[in-house]
């Protein structure tokens, strides 16, 4: 297939599923039980990687769930899923609680099938009105038919048009769903590339439509997607190595949430930082308009338009000064407002540039202590090459893992303070609530911080150097603080969910962070390319 197998992106006005039926799957276990179903969930890992090569096990076998349970076609249980979103629960949710007819209502299936044996020697299509042969004309299963010709430049339109998904009959108010296999016949007789096209816009819905499957954000693309069992709201990891939210797609950000996140993104791309540094240090000329800053001492200042002016007001003046007025100008009365604006910027400027610089410290030194774990493998190869008795070293490797995980929550822990504590959230806490908060955060936040730069210390010790006792007391320091640092992360996450966010809203949703996880980010595991599993 092209490169652009993985790219391609529908219209997706053809899923109307009703709003109210959002919450029809909460109960989805109880009700599947008392069908029958006998199907287990598989506990092994909650998310699964989906490679180009087993993007069509994926999809076979969610639609083979559905056949099993319904005693489905196999293009009838796809168009059921691809009206739900491939949402399996959600299916067998409306199942159990609105009955079967309701359920290929909706999506479009009609079960009814008819053949073209029943037909006269000759029908008329009532699209071209021409009196066509038997055996060139179509019924689908909503029992309307018309010429293969006409059929196939409906098909082709509404491929080309990105409708492939949910191709409807041409029958007026007809809401049946086209069978697919009658669909890449008819347009594999005319284009072959065409229906081929098909195909892949019927195979990639399993992700593009899907709430549980995403793809994997890399850049440049690795091709490979993501699958999910549970919530949302949990950072992965893809094969290429890529760690990213699986909510929002941006990198792996615990403890911010989503919208903190995206606030601190805006704030690292957005001019109004540097909007504050022009406020607070240059001054337009009253003239040409252009900034100008000053670099001396004195208060009459010139715009290289030769526009002499004031500093102190930014009036224009004339040339003529003395050490303690500009002539023929006054501007001695103070401007409270004025003031009371520009002190405000320049406290802003500085407390954004605080957690600026502190994130961007620590988002280095994760780029530097990445590239330690290679040193330290290669001292580890090194020493057990040259010792008669292998030394077990996993230690080392475990200290440098807690190291990395610890490094990037601290350094995401500053946009979130950024954020936590300044305009975003004004209107939820009042100022002392505010003040509370974030001296418990900063107290949490520190005691982890100084820990963790302990345990990076003692990563970086000439431990291939040391004696077997010197090698012991260093084993048993850095055991100890990575057990130390765990708790700390453990305990800001507690801090940040509980105590600080709570039930705080921005925009009318509640803050949520991803639960601490002790061991890092979860690796998606490969899916098996035979049973989709």
């Amino acid at each position: 297939m092209e490169d652009d197998y993985y790219m391609s992106c529908e219209d997706e006005s053809y899923y109307d599923v009703e709003e109210e039926e959002d919450n029809d799957g909460e109960n989805i276990e109880t009700d599947i039980m008392a069908i029958g179903e006998s199907e287990t969930r598989c506990e092994v890992s909650s998310t699964k990687v989906i490679s180009r090569e087993s993007l069509l096990a994926a999809q076979r076998g969610d639609v083979q769930k559905v056949m099993d349970v319904l005693s489905l076609k196999e293009y009838h249980a796809r168009t059921l899923l691809i009206h739900y979103r491939w949402d399996v629960d959600k299916v067998l949710a409306v199942y159990v609680e609105r009955g079967k007819e309701f359920l290929y209502e909706k999506a479009g299936v009609t079960m009814a099938e008819h053949g073209t044996s029943q037909l006269s020697s000759s029908v008329m299509c009532d699209i071209c009105m021409d009196e066509i042969p038997a055996n060139k004309v179509t019924v689908m299963d909503c029992n309307h038919c018309f010429c293969n010709e006409c059929w196939t430049e409906h098909f082709i339109v509404k491929i080309n048009e990105g409708q492939s998904r949910r191709i409807k009959c041409m029958s007026y108010k007809c809401n049946a769903v086209c069978d697919e296999r009658i669909i890449r016949n008819l347009v594999t007789a005319r284009d072959p590339n065409l229906a081929e096209k098909f195909d892949r816009f019927l195979l990639e819905s399993y992700i593009e439509d899907n709430k549980k499957v995403k793809w994997c954000p890399s850049v440049p693309h690795c091709g490979n997607a993501i699958r999910i069992e549970d919530d949302e709201l949990i950072e992965v990891e893809c094969a290429c190595g890529n760690q990213f939210c699986f909510r929002c797609l941006c990198e792996a950000h615990s403890p911010c949430s989503c919208q903190i996140w995206e606030q601190w993104l805006k704030s690292l791309v957005d001019e109004s930082q540097y909007v504050k540094y022009i406020a607070v240090h240059t001054k337009p000329c009253p003239k040409c308009g252009k900034v100008v800053e000053k670099n001396g001492g004195c208060n009459l200042v010139a715009c290289i338009c030769g526009q002499p002016f004031c500093w102190l007001c930014g009036a224009a003046t004339g040339f003529t000064h003395t050490y303690q007025s500009i002539e023929g100008h006054e501007c001695g009365r103070f401007k409270e407002e004025e003031v009371a604006n520009l002190e405000q910027t320049k406290k802003d400027l500085i407390r954004y540039n605080h957690y600026f610089n502190r994130y961007q410290v620590h988002k280095v030194s994760l780029k530097v202590e990445a590239t330690l774990k290679q040193t330290v493998q290669t001292k580890i190869y090194d020493l057990q090459e040259n010792l008669s008795s292998a030394e077990d070293y996993n230690w080392i490797i475990k200290a440098l893992d807690r190291l990395f995980r610890s490094r990037r929550i601290v350094m995401c822990s500053y946009p979130f303070a950024y954020h936590m504590f300044g305009d975003l959230l004004k209107e939820e806490m009042t100022k002392k609530q505010r003040m509370i908060k974030q001296n418990l955060f900063e107290d949490q936040q520190q005691h982890l911080e100084a820990s963790m730069e302990k345990l990076s210390m003692f990563t970086q010790e000439p431990f291939e150097e040391y004696s077997e006792k010197k090698l012991s007391e260093l084993k048993r320091r850095m055991m100890d603080l990575s057990t130390l640092v765990d708790n700390l992360c453990l305990k800001l996450f507690e801090c940040i969910e509980y105590d600080l966010l709570g039930k705080l809203q921005f925009s009318g949703h509640l803050h949520r962070v991803v639960s601490y996880n002790p061991n890092g980010v979860e690796k998606a595991s490969e899916i098996n390319s035979l049973s989709g599993l």
